[in-house]
């Protein structure tokens, strides 16, 4: 069942969103050559619950970190540890915080300082096919459409879009109907309507879409070894359009 949220639960969740956001901010700005993904994660705890809120990743499914932190061919999902990051990686910061009992949940990916044309352009992709997404979250869509506007954009390109990971609905729990896939057929699926909040996440790849799921049971990597990008946002649909409740306010 697809929960319809009231104007008051969203605007609490735009509460947890823009923590969320905000402590994205800060991990992108710590992100350069000889900082450990460990150290990421240790902050984004401190800045989440001295903000009185939640990790909402930590102890979810036994999940034993605050945030994901996936480098370079990582695609989800990845483990915090003493990693050191490296000039010319790139880095995907998962973070969902829980305050007032409602989930925020976003994603960016980001450069370790200098990187290549190749790196860089799998960044830009990822993110725009993320906004070609969310302008499709517009009441009487169909949910596919939104699927389908990250695969339209992305292949042609050149790109993959992984298929065994996706976006989902959000509220009071982090994983919530329905499942949002980053593929599809456009005119499919329920029909959107006021009140549903999604969190929209492409995954995206330079090579080939397969990924396997590494021995720690978690850290999901792209089969061929290839680069990875991933973006993600809560958006709540309203009857004047979307609304991004991890974009950090100005």
């Amino acid at each position: 069942m697809i929960i319809t949220k009231s104007r008051a639960e969203i605007e609490k969740m735009y509460r947890a969103g823009q923590l969320v956001a905000q402590v994205l901010k800060f991990l992108c700005e710590m992100v350069k050559p000889g900082v450990t993904t460990r150290e990421l994660d240790t902050c984004a705890e401190k800045l989440i619950r001295d903000s009185g809120a939640i990790p909402t990743f930590k102890g979810y499914r036994g999940y034993p970190y605050s945030i994901c932190t996936s480098v370079n061919e990582q695609v989800v999902h990845g483990f915090p540890s003493e990693r050191i990051l490296k000039e010319g990686e790139i880095i995907s910061i998962d973070c969902g915080a829980t305050l007032g009992g409602y989930v925020g949940d976003s994603a960016v990916t980001i450069p370790v300082g200098s990187i290549s044309k190749e790196a860089q352009d799998l960044i830009n992709v990822t993110k725009n096919s993320l906004y070609c997404a969310i302008e499709k979250m517009r009441v009487g869509n169909r949910l596919y459409d939104v699927s389908y506007a990250v695969q339209s954009y992305v292949e042609p390109l050149g790109y993959t879009v992984v298929r065994d990971f996706c976006g989902h609905g959000i509220g009071t729990a982090m994983h919530e109907e329905p499942q949002v896939p980053n593929y599809g057929k456009p005119g499919k699926g329920p029909r959107l309507r006021e009140g549903w909040v999604l969190a929209i996440e492409p995954m995206v790849n330079v090579g080939s879409h397969e990924v396997r799921i590494e021995k720690d049971g978690w850290t999901v990597t792209t089969l061929d070894k290839k680069l990875s990008a991933h973006f993600e946002h809560t958006i709540a649909i309203l009857a004047e359009g979307p609304w991004i409740l991890t974009s950090l306010a100005t």
